[in-house]
């Protein structure tokens, strides 16, 4: 089984590599190439492999994301491929049949068992496809656009041409020397029902055809109309609605109610306009059946004509008659799409409802794929033939942008006041160039210069001129276009001159140099001498930067030392000596300088706090009795010293590197955490006997202060504290007839898990002792007050396993073999 595995893997192994290495471009690789690089045949590459994976082109730029090609090249790569016109492919690979022919006459053999691309929301790949056609053609974003709406505007004033017919409410308004008002509605039989008057037909009359005949009626009640004192106001209130049918190529065909005051466009909205093969230029109004207007969309779009969008009636039908003739424009026109086109109409027209040309486009030339009865063609199409060129259905049209270069620029950069590009004009030299540019600088280098040129191949050449020859008028150099011209600075073409200055100044660090720098004049840049500093014997070392190769010559650097004067006063001696380039100064300490060190002394004195050290040779014993001595409640026994873990930063990286060395050599992760906790810290705890040091003053036991060191004297002590595997841990009172093993009892003994012969004892002062081994019995360190016993864990021993005690007995049973086999031979 194992085997079988190996095998398989190795195989993915060689299968993964074979496919990496057939990929037409590698990640890194299109990464670097510019798209306008690359030919038709790689662009083909491309799209094969991203049908392979099928992809259409709206997952563009995702792939492009994947091999790591920039946003700016994705953009030229889309114009690419519509421009081969491999943009169809991506939907006749995927709506391909087993069997079908793709457009260089090749069979297409399919699988079997085809898969079925539908995504996570139950849409299948071809409906994606078609929805995504559907947003490139033109008018359609009418249809899909969220924050557009089509409703009828119920509150804008009745139109004229308005009939009225059944449910649909007539307010009327009498006013003047009468006043009524009436709100009636329009009954199935075409009346309305006036109080006092009896039934007025109105059905099928406009507004003012309706007003007029109810006028006339209202006058035989109401004298004061034919006399002028008396008027009518009629308004129409709530409409009816209507029932309209959308038939043809829209994408929700059938009955819709509406309001009566809806149009043509009002309806084609709610029935989401037409699909994708839908007419958006011949959509007919049939009534009675009879076909009375034909819609045309585009009128309103390129025009905001509304003339045909007339208002519709009950039982009307709108038909969406399928497209004609569809062509689709792409590349530099401002609203790229596709257009319905009907059977007169040129390219330019087309080009005029994409919004014209862009401000980069390429006008001369329009490049055109047209599908013949057997294959694509090319079409060209000059700028004179655009008004004049009959479309034909399947069309597609680009316009080209400009070429990304210029016809006459040069370029000037470097060491000029004005760098930059300028206009190449006819017969101009180099001279006019910098002449253009406002001069070179001061600082330009005018032994050399180079100018980039194109060959006529369009590789890069370097031909280099004298910059102060060309100044001078000595020399005359012609210029072409793309010519890149580049004057250097002098400080671009050497190592930034610096100088160094450390010790004891101010702001020591490098400092850029000048000519005729002095010592003193980087000594006021440094921000002048600190306190300890020494101005005798001020050493610079300097570079040997000139002179012969001598192998018997061993020198590394020039060492000079020198006394400067504290208020940095020209000195005789200083005064003639110039520094260099990277010159190194240091400045060193006075020998004689000290600054104050202070220790702390803490506790049962008589004059506790802060006392600086008076000599180097200053002892514990000196400065206690600085302190006036111990208090007599004071015991000295238990006094504890607290000195700093490193001195200075040399000692902090030197015991740095030693305790790398050791922390390897420990196995025990826990040990290791410990003792870096240990090394952390600031102060480390210094055991002395403060007792034995007042007694004999000077002795080994009465140590050197050093600065930081913390001295605390205690309180006489009269408590014992146990810690560690005693039943219970507890501070018990001090007895000087107690020994250890009755502070143990006294806590309730050892527990069983007590390793008695490792209990050890921490004293008041930061003293410890272990409890020793005699003979086979353990002698337990003297307790004296404020001590500390400590009881450690026994670890854990784990027992033998069941393979291990078999083991175990095996190798035992054989070693009583073999003893019982030498005997026999004795015998």
């Amino acid at each position: 089984m194992l085997r079988k595995l190996l095998l398989v893997q190795l195989f993915l192994f060689i299968t993964l590599g074979v496919a990496a290495q057939i990929t037409p471009y590698p990640k890194d690789q299109i990464a670097q190439v510019k798209v306008d690089a690359l030919s038709d045949d790689q662009i083909r590459q491309l799209v094969a492999e991203m049908k392979k994976r099928n992809m259409t082109m709206d997952d563009l730029d995702v792939y492009a994301q994947q091999k790591g090609i920039s946003a700016s090249e994705v953009v030229k790569l889309k114009e690419r491929i519509q421009q081969l016109g491999l943009d169809k492919e991506f939907i006749q690979h995927s709506g391909k049949k087993t069997g079908e022919d793709d457009q260089y006459g090749t069979r297409q053999v399919g699988d079997a068992t085809e898969e079925l691309n539908i995504d996570n929301k139950g849409v299948s790949k071809e409906e994606r496809i078609q929805a995504n056609k559907r947003k490139q053609i033109f008018g359609s974003e009418l249809f899909s656009n969220k924050n557009l709406t089509f409703e009828p505007n119920l509150r804008m004033p009745t139109p004229p041409n308005y009939r009225l017919a059944a449910d649909d409410e007539i307010l009327i308004d009498v006013y003047g020397y009468s006043e009524v008002q009436h709100r009636l509605k329009v009954t199935p039989d075409g009346y309305i029902r006036i109080p006092n008057l009896g039934p007025v037909y109105v059905n099928g009359l406009t507004i003012e055809e309706a007003k007029t005949r109810i006028t006339k009626q209202l006058a035989t009640i109401y004298s004061g109309i034919k006399a002028g004192n008396t008027f009518v106001q009629m308004s129409l209130g709530s409409i009816r609605s209507i029932r309209v049918l959308m038939i043809g190529e829209v994408e929700r065909p059938g009955s819709y109610t509406i309001p009566s005051l809806a149009s043509v466009a009002n309806a084609l909205y709610v029935s989401g306009g037409p699909n994708e093969n839908g007419s958006f230029r011949n959509i007919q109004v049939i009534r009675s059946g009879q076909a009375i207007v034909v819609f045309d969309l585009y009128d309103f779009l390129a025009n905001g004509d509304l003339t045909n969008n007339i208002i519709l009636q009950d039982q009307d039908i709108v038909k969406v008659n399928p497209y004609k003739t569809r062509v689709e424009l792409s590349g530099e026109v401002k609203r790229p799409a596709i257009f319905e086109a009907k059977e007169n109409e040129t390219l330019q027209q087309i080009i005029n409802y994409a919004g014209g040309y862009t401000d980069v486009s390429f006008r001369d030339n329009v490049r055109a794929y047209r599908v013949n009865n057997k294959e694509r063609e090319v079409v060209n199409i000059p700028a004179s033939e655009i008004g004049s060129f009959k479309l034909k259905s399947g069309d597609q049209f680009f316009i080209d942008s400009i070429l990304n270069r210029f016809s006459n620029r040069v370029t000037i950069t470097g060491a000029v006041f004005h760098p930059g590009n300028y206009a190449l004009e006819p017969g101009m030299t180099m001279l006019d160039l910098i002449k253009r540019a406002d001069g070179v600088k001061e600082v330009a280098s005018l032994s050399r210069g180079l100018i980039r040129r194109l060959q006529p191949d369009f590789t890069p050449a370097y031909i280099n001129f004298n910059v102060q020859n060309i100044l001078s008028g000595k020399e005359q150099v012609s210029l072409e276009k793309e010519d890149s011209v580049m004057i250097y600075s002098k400080f671009e073409l050497r190592e930034s001159y610096q100088v160094r200055i450390e010790g004891l100044v101010n702001n020591p660090g490098y400092f850029n140099y000048g000519d005729s720098m002095h010592l003193e004049d980087l000594i006021l840049l440094a921000g002048g001498f600190q306190d300890a500093a020494s101005v005798n014997r001020v050493e610079i070392s300097r570079r040997i930067r000139s002179g012969e190769y001598r192998p018997e010559d061993s020198a590394k650097a020039i060492i000079e030392q020198f006394d400067v004067e504290a208020d940095l006063r020209n000195s005789s001696v200083v005064k003639s000596f110039i520094l260099q380039p990277f010159d190194e100064v240091v400045v060193r300490r006075l020998p004689a300088y000290s600054s104050q060190a202070n220790v702390q002394i803490g506790g049962e004195v008589v004059y506790p706090g802060a006392y600086t050290i008076n000599t180097r040779s200053e002892r514990i014993s000196d400065v206690i009795k600085r302190t006036g001595g111990l208090r007599p409640e004071a015991y000295a026994e238990g006094a504890v010293m607290l000195r700093k873990t490193f001195i200075n930063e040399a000692d902090s990286i030197l015991m740095s590197n030693k305790l790398e060395v050791f922390y390897n050599k420990l196995q025990d992760s826990s040990d290791i955490k410990r003792m870096k906790g240990a090394v952390s810290r600031h102060e480390q705890l210094l055991g002395i006997n403060l007792d034995l040091i007042m007694k004999h003053p000077g002795s080994k036991y009465d140590l050197l202060l050093e600065e930081g060191d913390m001295i605390k004297v205690p309180k006489r002590l009269q408590t014992v504290q146990l810690f560690g595997e005693v039943y219970f841990p507890k501070k018990v009172r001090f007895d000087k007839r107690y020994k250890f093993k009755d502070y143990v009892t006294g806590s309730g003994g050892f527990t069983s898990q007590a390793l008695k012969r490792r209990s050890y004892i921490v004293y008041a002062n930061g003293e410890v002792k272990n409890t020793r081994k005699v003979f086979f019995f353990n002698s337990y360190p003297k307790v004296k007050p404020g001590a500390e016993i400590y009881v450690p864990t026994r670890k854990e021993r784990a027992g033998l396993t069941t393979g291990e005690a078999v083991g175990l007995a095996s190798g035992m049973a054989s070693v009583a073999l073999l003893i019982v086999t030498l005997l026999n031979t004795i015998k």
